[in-house]
């Protein structure tokens, strides 16, 4: 799934199922420690941040379940691909995060993985769980949208039709 967008961004995933389950409050941008192995099945595009959380660890924000598949050409130095990986963020940031999870209830997931000036970073968003009525509302809403688009290209077509002849 490797698409480029205008502004330079190599995505490598996404991560749909957060928007589904979350409530997104902040979002914010980390860097990512990697190995070597890593990277190259991250640039092969094998990655999966669908059940993943980050956590805070000796002052660190962890990032836990994230799934990076072995790198095939890499021999006895190949990775575990569920390993914690650490993130890179500012000191001010971390504290800030640290204190939206201990206090107001909030968890720290992924959304997206991608790109920037060929270093790897990742998309963090400070959420809080939906309710199961929530995600049935949300689910309603999208079907409508659905149901409007689809109603609206009848209609173009119809009279895009009625035009030829």
């Amino acid at each position: 799934m490797n698409k480029k967008t205008n502004s330079g961004l190599k995505i490598i995933c996404l991560n749909r199922k957060a928007s589904f389950n979350y409530f997104f409050e902040d979002i914010l941008e980390a860097g990512i420690v990697l190995k070597g192995s890593e990277i190259k099945s991250v640039r092969d595009g094998k990655v999966n941040i669908a059940d993943s959380y980050a956590v805070e660890k000796n002052g660190e924000i962890i990032l836990i379940n994230s799934h990076i598949s072995p790198y095939k050409q890499a021999s006895y130095s190949n990775h575990n691909p569920t390993d914690e990986r650490k993130l890179l963020l500012n000191k001010r940031e971390i504290n800030k995060l640290i204190g939206k999870m201990q206090r107001d209830g909030f968890t720290i997931v992924p959304t997206k993985m991608y790109f920037k000036k060929g270093k790897a970073k990742i998309e963090l968003a400070v959420a809080k769980g939906k309710k199961q009525y929530d995600k049935r509302a949300t689910k309603k809403r999208e079907e409508k949208k659905v149901k409007k688009m689809i109603h609206v290209f009848v209609i173009l077509t119809l009279l895009i039709l009625i035009k030829r002849f």
